[in-house]
C-alpha cells in the first residue's frame, strides 16, 4: 500500500489533516485519562473509507509493520509538534517534563510493549524517533523525526540529511531507438525483481536512468560518488535513511561514478558496501564495465550505453534542425561524419540554431566544436590554431606528407564507410602521425596548420598529468582523454611523448610488464580513434620500432638550413610590424631553429616598441644575444658580422 501525494486532490489534503488530527486527539484523550487516574482504553482506529488514496499514517503503519502501540507512540510524539496543549499535558503527567518519554508512554498507553523501544524495533531502526538527553533512557525526551512528521502531513519533501549529498535529476532528452531499448530492458527486469543495473560506456547513461524513472512515475535522485560518506557510521545512516525514504516516497537512486574515479580504496569499499546493502531499484554509472563493484550475492546486470549510431544521429539532426536551418543541401552528413554527439548535445545546438533566422554550415560546424569542448577542456590544453601553410617553412617532401595527413582526415568517411575499407573492424583505421625533430623545428606549428586546415580543435596532452605510478591509472587517464575526444574528433597532440612512448623494455619484473601494457593500450586507442592523434619527439631513435610500424605517418622535421632560415625570417614579422632595413640573408646566418627565430623577432619587437622605433638590426642583435644566453651558447662573430 503506497500513496502518491503528487496526484491527490485538495479535498484529500483537507481530509488527511482531519484524519491525523483526530488520531492524535484520541491518543491525547488516553493520556489525559491517565493523568486523571481514569481507566484508559485503546484508541479506536479511524476508518479511511471515503478516499481511494490511503492516508500517509496508514501507509506508514503498513510499510513498517507498526503495532497499535507503536502507532500511538508515534502519534503522541507528533502531537507535540502540531498541538500546543500536549506540552502542558506532558508536564502535568511528569512533574514539569514537557516532552513524551519512554516511561510515560509505557505507563499511559494501552497494549504497552517494551520491545517497541528496542534499537532494532521499527520506531528506532527506521529513525522515526529521536532520543534526547536525560538522566536515564526511559526518562529521556522523545521527538518525532522531522521527515516522518512532514510525511504524516502529506508534505513531499526530501529528508534534510540528504541535502548536499544527492539531488533530484530532471532530464527530458530526445531518445534514439538503441537507448529506448535499454530503458525497456531495465523496466522488464525491475518488474521481476529490484536488479542492480550498471550502465557503462560513452552514451547518455543519466538520461536513460531518468527515462526509466519517468516511465515508472518515480523521481530520480543522483548521488555523485564523491559525496558518498566513507566512514561506516555515516554510510550506514545514509543506507538506512534511503531505504526508509523509498518506502515513504518510491524513488530511484543513481550512483554516479562517471565524474570521479574510484582509485581511493575507502571510496571504492564504500560503493561496494552500499551496493551490497541497498536491495532496492538502483542504477550505477561507470565509464567502463567494472565487476569489482558489483556484489556477488545479488542479481546484477551490466549494460553498455553507446553514443547514437550515425543513422540515429542523422535523424536527430533532421528532427532538431527542421525549420531552423536553411540551405544545408545535404550537409548534415558532414556533421554526422565528423561529430559523434549525444541527443542532448544535438538538442542544445538546435536551440542555438533556433535563435537565428538562418544558419550556414560553417556556423553550425563551429557550434558543434563548441559543444564538444567542455569535457576536453578539463583534460587537456586547447591551442588556438592561428598558423597556416604560409607560416610553415619545411622541405617539400615534409609538406607533401602533411597535406596527405589532412586529406586522409577529410576523406576518411568516404574511404572507410562508403568505399568499404572500414567494414572489417576499427583496428588500424585511426590516423596517427609522429613528428620527430629538434625543439623549435615546427612540430607544434605543423599541428596548428592541420587544425586550421581541417577547422578542428587542437588539444595538447600534458603527459605529466596522464602518466601515473599507480598500476592501471595511466590507462584510465588515457581512456578519459580518448573518450572525450571522440565526440568532436579533435586533433590530439601528445607533446614530447618520449617518456611514455619509449622503447618497450624486456619484461624483467611486474613494473616492466605494466609499463608495456600502458604502451599497448595507447596503441589500441590510437588505432581505433576516429580523429587524428599526433605524437612529437625530439629523439626519433627513442621510439620502439614496433611502435613506429603501427603509426600511419612518420615525419622528420629537419633543422633548417640557411635558405630555410632566411625564409623563416621573411615570414616571422606580421604585416603591421614596422621594420627598418632588415637584411634577411645576414639574419639567416644565426644557426638556430624556427622557434628561436620567433623568440628573437618577438623580443626585438618589444625593444623597438619601447624605444619608439621600427624594428632594426640593432634590436635584433640585442635580442639574439639574450636568446643565445638562454640556450647557453656563444654568439659568434661570423653569425653577426656586418649587422651594424
Amino acid at each position: 500500500m503506497k500513496v502518491n501525494i503528487t496526484s491527490v486532490s485538495a479535498d484529500w489534503y483537507a481530509a488527511n489533516w482531519q484524519y491525523i488530527s483526530a488520531a492524535i486527539a484520541q491518543v491525547q484523550d488516553v493520556i489525559s485519562q491517565f493523568v486523571q487516574n481514569k481507566p484508559a482504553s485503546a484508541p479506536p482506529l479511524i476508518s479511511n473509507a471515503t478516499y481511494a488514496q490511503p492516508f500517509p499514517l496508514d501507509v506508514l503503519c503498513a510499510q513498517f509493520h507498526l503495532s497499535a502501540f507503536e502507532r500511538s507512540v508515534l502519534l503522541a510524539c507528533a502531537g507535540m509538534e502540531i498541538d500546543a496543549n500536549f506540552a502542558a499535558l506532558y508536564g502535568q503527567a511528569q512533574n514539569g517534563q514537557c516532552s513524551p518519554t519512554f516511561h510515560l508512554l509505557l505507563t499511559a498507553l494501552p497494549e504497552a510493549d517494551w520491545s517497541a523501544f528496542l534499537p532494532d524495533a521499527p520506531l528506532r531502526y527506521w529513525r522515526m524517533l529521536e532520543i534526547g538527553t536525560g538522566p536515564a533512557l526511559t526518562q529521556s525526551p522523545l521527538r518525532i523525526d522531522e521527515r516522518i512528521l512532514h510525511y504524516l502531513l502529506a508534505q513531499t519533501t526530501l529528508d534534510d540529511r540528504f541535502q548536499g549529498i544527492l539531488c533530484p535529476l530532471f532530464l527530458q532528452p530526445q531518445f534514439v531507438p538503441s537507448h529506448q531499448a535499454i530503458v525497456q530492458q531495465i523496466r522488464r527486469l525491475w518488474e521481476q525483481q529490484p536488479t542492480l543495473v550498471q550502465l557503462y560506456g560513452s552514451g547518455e547513461k543519466q538520461a536513460i536512468a531518468a527515462a526509466v524513472a519517468t516511465q515508472a512515475d518515480q523521481q530520480l535522485y543522483r548521488l555523485p560518488v564523491r559525496n558518498l560518506p566513507t566512514s561506516p557510521g555515516d554510510l550506514n545512516q545514509l543506507i538506512r535513511l534511503w531505504q526508509r525514504e523509498i518506502r515513504l516516497n518510491p524513488a530511484i537512486l543513481l550512483l554516479d561514478c562517471d565524474t570521479s574515479g574510484l582509485s581511493d580504496a575507502h571510496r571504492h569499499n564504500a560503493v561496494v558496501h552500499l551496493l551490497e546493502e541497498l536491495n532496492v531499484p538502483l542504477i550505477i554509472t561507470t565509464p567502463e564495465r567494472d565487476r569489482t563493484l558489483l556484489p556477488s550475492d545479488r542479481a546484477c546486470i551490466s549494460l553498455e550505453v553507446q553514443t547514437p549510431t550515425t543513422v540515429e544521429q542523422h535523424h536527430l539532426w533532421q528532427t532538431t534542425l527542421q525549420g531552423s536551418v536553411v540551405n544545408l543541401n545535404g550537409q548534415i552528413d558532414r556533421l554526422v561524419n565528423q561529430f559523434t554527439l549525444s541527443p542532448t548535445a544535438i538538442q542544445s545546438i538546435g536551440l542555438a540554431a533556433t535563435a537565428q533566422n538562418s544558419l550556414s554550415l560553417p556556423q553550425l560546424w563551429d557550434l558543434c566544436r563548441i559543444q564538444t569542448r567542455p569535457e576536453m577542456d578539463d583534460l587537456a590544453q586547447r591551442i588556438e590554431a592561428s598558423a597556416g601553410w604560409l607560416d610553415l617553412v619545411l622541405p617539400e617532401a615534409q609538406l607533401q606528407i602533411l597535406r596527405a595527413v589532412a586529406a586522409q582526415v577529410r576523406q576518411r568517411i568516404q574511404v572507410y564507410q562508403h568505399w568499404g575499407f572500414g567494414s572489417k573492424g576499427r583496428r588500424g583505421l585511426g590516423i596517427s602521425a609522429l613528428f620527430a625533430g629538434a625543439s623549435g623545428t615546427g612540430k607544434t606549428m605543423a599541428a596548428e596548420v592541420l587544425a586550421q586546415e581541417l577547422n578542428l580543435d587542437l588539444y595538447r596532452i600534458d603527459l605529466s598529468a596522464i602518466v601515473s605510478k599507480y598500476i592501471g591509472e595511466t590507462e584510465k587517464n588515457l581512456r578519459r582523454v580518448f573518450d572525450a575526444a571522440e565526440s568532436g574528433s579533435v586533433i590530439l597532440l601528445f607533446d614530447e611523448a618520449d617518456a611514455l612512448f619509449g622503447k618497450r623494455s624486456e619484461v624483467k619484473d611486474s613494473h616492466d610488464r605494466y609499463a608495456n601494457m600502458e604502451v599497448s593500450y595507447l596503441l589500441q586507442r590510437m588505432e581505433a580513434y576516429q580523429g587524428l592523434a599526433i605524437l612529437t619527439t625530439n629523439l626519433k631513435e627513442a621510439i620502439d620500432t614496433a611502435f613506429l610500424r603501427r603509426l600511419r605517418f612518420v615525419i622528420k622535421f629537419p633543422f633548417p638550413d640557411a635558405a630555410q632560415r632566411e625564409e623563416i625570417w621573411r615570414r616571422v614579422f606580421p604585416a603591421n610590424t614596422p621594420v627598418a632595413a632588415l637584411d634577411m640573408a645576414k639574419l639567416a646566418r644565426l644557426n638556430v631553429a624556427g622557434g628561436n627565430i620567433r623568440n628573437i623577432a618577438l623580443n626585438a619587437a618589444f625593444l623597438a616598441a619601447d624605444a619608439g622605433e621600427a624594428v632594426g638590426m640593432r634590436h635584433l642583435l640585442e635580442a639574439a644575444k639574450a636568446e643565445y644566453a638562454k640556450l647557453e651558447r656563444t654568439l659568434t662573430d661570423a653569425e653577426v658580422r656586418g649587422w651594424l
